[in-house]
């Protein structure tokens, strides 16, 4: 069964940049597309990026696009996620989660009701 950990949150200022990593085990992550999600405190959990598992699709969503990067390395088992220009909207706490029915180029990407196995969260607190 895939178990995912994230790491890499913090405290950052505003314009400031941050790189979470989302490590593998008890499973290859060759077969699983991998999403990032964010959850700001009183709101819904919000699709961030995902990366199918040949890591060849990527999609963001577009309140992060052209500041967030995501990538992965199946050798190391770890997926990324570079966030640049970061803004205090931003203030989450960042999930990765992975699942097998690949990208649909549709919302469904973006629903954490897709994803099968979760991480714990890291926290990114943006402020000055």
């Amino acid at each position: 069964q895939l178990q995912l950990v994230e790491s890499g949150g913090g405290l950052v200022q505003p314009g400031g940049s941050l790189r979470l990593s989302c490590a593998a085990s008890g499973s290859t992550l060759d077969y699983y597309t991998i999403g990032w999600f964010r959850q700001a405190p009183g709101k819904e959990r919000e699709g961030v990026s995902c990366i199918s598992n040949s890591g060849d699709i990527i999609r963001y969503a577009d309140s992060v696009k052209g500041r967030f990067t995501i990538s992965r390395d199946n050798t190391k088992n770890t997926v990324y996620l570079q966030m640049n220009s970061l803004i205090p909207e931003d203030t989450a706490v960042y999930y990765c989660a992975g699942e097998t029915a690949g990208i649909y180029y549709s919302d469904w990407d973006f629903d954490h009701a897709k994803y099968d196995y979760w991480g714990q969260g890291t926290q990114v607190t943006v402020s000055s």
